[in-house]
């Protein structure tokens, strides 16, 4: 089962994750609520639409803009759509 492990602690774990350009996206409901701060950065993907983004941050530690989703993506990416990837020090087992 894919996880997502930071700081040596699991904060995600799901069979149902969509891998996109090599990211897997794992659905919000899998992610430990407590590690997410949400963020005020946010980009544009030409295909898959704009993406905002949440810092990590537990036991005094903070990973900035570490996950990002997609609130409205485009139709092509739709697969996307409630799910969150990750980044900046974050390790996927799959």
């Amino acid at each position: 089962m894919p996880k997502a492990i930071w700081n040596d602690e699991v904060i995600a774990e799901s069979e149902d994750t969509v891998v996109l350009e090599g990211n897997h996206y794992f659905p919000l409901a899998s992610i430990r609520e407590d590690v997410l701060v949400p963020s005020e950065t946010h980009t544009v993907c030409p295909w898959k639409g704009k993406a905002s983004y949440y810092s990590l941050r537990a036991d005094g530690h903070t990973a900035p803009d570490a996950a990002w989703f997609y609130p409205d993506p485009k139709p092509d990416a739709s697969a996307v759509r409630d799910r969150v990837a990750f980044r900046g020090g974050v390790l996927i087992e799959a």
